[in-house]
């Protein structure tokens, strides 16, 4: 048998010497597919809209564009882009042709590609009174425009307090929560031009200067410094039910939590669904925690009354630079004489992690991270009266919870009172009293420099330190639309100057 396989192999191969062989090479093949890269409009020349993918058995040496377009397209290496600044209304859609070429000269077939340029409303947004030599109207501005306002008498109170937002998943509407010495009001504003108050929702027991409103979800939890208020809880969806043109609707509440009757404030961490009711008539008004994974079923959950009465609060997942609390939920306490960093992952036994304080203390009020939760921005509401000088936030550098120190003093261009901060970002919107609220860039915080970009005063009297003007600004909507409330005046949008 084995003889006969030898034999068989050398004729096969006396075969092959006596005839040249000729082996074909395919030529190559495209296969990156027949769809482009779609553009949205008008975001600039020169964008990749193809790169091309080959297959062969031997080199690609170059690609080539035909077709409709190509004198529209560039050509560098394996990438296709597109010359002009994408324009719907000029050019939809783009085709083009593309061959791939071999070291032996091989042309591989055509491949037809398309791609689209995405439409994009270019209307500006609506804008009732634009920032133009220093004043939206009648308002001092510096970068930021009136885009409406709706005043105390329409939306059902004598005075203003805290505002807070809440963007409808469903729909992408989004709506202010304006707080009310006598309720909570709610304001459709996706339509600029016409923001709507769609309902109201009463106070739980009687009128006070004092609410407040977090979100949990699709939820509104809001507190009051009413005496037996506690808290009320009400489904946001039910404004998107609201038919547009329809009378503003007298809700009332879908659950409500009397835990403790008055409270300040009550911070939320969406993270792990709790709420933190801060400055009630428990735990010695330190924070009383609240299960609010149900939201219908808020539960109490324990509290922590170690150490003073705390006045506002911000509760995060901690994720930060101090990797001993990476995970945990970590509460930083403005409270009244010092700032308290508590850690409350454990419900049943919350623990101290470390206390600071600072120099001039009027009343520690009220605070907020910066996002690599790196530095905490503390407003203090009674410095600027008690001791004068301009509107000044403390800094403190959190990399080390255990020990934390003062980073720097930050000082605004008025007298006015600091009321709340928030962190967007790069930016700090600050509510500040009289003096409206005031956007400072802190990009640069970690080298002690903090710089004012833009303002608006919704309290053009004067920049007194008083308790007038802007209790509240909300700067987080996608849109870029920012709300505030103000004690004397009501509800504004404004919106950065383009």
């Amino acid at each position: 048998m084995k003889k006969k396989f030898i034999l068989l192999l050398l004729s096969v191969l006396a075969f092959s010497c006596d005839r040249s062989v000729v082996l074909e090479i395919p030529p190559p093949q495209i296969i990156s597919g027949d769809t482009g890269i779609d553009l949205v409009e008008n975001t600039g020349a020169g964008q990749t809209v193809y790169v091309i993918v080959a297959t062969d058995n031997i080199e690609v040496t170059g690609y080539s564009l035909g077709g409709a377009d190509a004198s529209l397209l560039s050509l560098s290496n394996d990438t296709v882009s597109l010359d002009a600044n994408p324009d719907f209304e000029m050019k939809s859609s783009y085709s083009f042709e593309v061959t791939a070429n071999d070291a032996i000269g091989n042309v591989s077939e055509i491949k037809t590609v398309t791609f689209s340029i995405i439409d994009v409303d270019e209307n500006p947004p609506y804008v009732l009174e634009f920032c133009e030599n220093g004043f939206a109207g009648s308002y001092p501005c510096n970068n930021y425009d009136l885009v409406g306002h709706i005043d105390l008498t329409t939306l059902g109170g004598n005075s203003g307090n805290d505002c807070w937002g809440w963007t409808d998943p469903a729909s992408g509407k989004e709506y202010a929560l304006m707080g009310l010495n006598s309720g909570t009001s709610f304001i459709d504003i996706s339509d600029l031009e016409f923001p709507r108050i769609v309902g109201f929702l009463p106070t739980h027991t009687t009128n006070s200067s004092w609410r407040d409103i977090k979100t949990y979800g699709n939820y509104a939890f809001i507190v009051s410094e009413a005496s037996g208020h506690g808290m009320q809880v009400f489904d946001l969806t039910k404004l998107g039910e609201i038919a547009a043109g329809a009378s503003p609707v007298n809700f009332i509440e879908d659950a409500h939590y009397d835990g403790f009757g008055r409270a300040h404030n009550v911070v939320i961490n969406e993270a792990q669904g709790y709420a933190y009711a801060v400055g009630t008539n428990t735990y010695s008004g330190g924070p009383h925690f609240v299960d609010i994974s149900n939201p219908l079923n808020p539960t109490a959950a324990g509290g922590y009354g170690e150490d003073a009465y705390s006045h506002d609060a911000q509760v995060v997942t901690y994720n930060g630079p101090d990797n001993d609390y990476t995970g945990k939920e970590i509460l930083i306490g403005s409270n009244q004489n010092e700032v308290v960093i508590v850690d409350v992952t454990d419900k049943t036994n919350p623990t101290q992690i470390s206390t600071i304080n600072y120099p001039n203390i009027g009343y520690t009020h009220q605070g907020w991270f910066t996002e690599d939760l790196t530095y905490f921005i503390l407003g203090d509401e009674l410095d600027e009266r008690n001791f004068g000088g301009n509107t000044k936030n403390i800094v403190f550098d959190f990399t080390d919870l255990d020990a934390p120190v003062i980073h720097m003093n930050y000082f605004g261009p008025t007298l006015a009172i600091d009321h709340n901060g928030y962190v967007k970002g790069t930016e700090y919107y600050l509510a500040n009293y009289s003096a409206g609220i005031r956007v400072v860039d802190v990009t640069n915080i970690n080298n002690g420099t903090m710089t004012e970009t833009g303002f608006f005063d919704t309290y053009p009297s004067n920049d007194n330190a008083s308790f007038n003007g802007v209790w509240n600004v909300y700067p987080y909507f996608s849109s870029g639309n920012i709300i505030i409330s103000d004690i004397n005046t009501g509800f504004y949008i404004v919106r950065k100057s383009n």
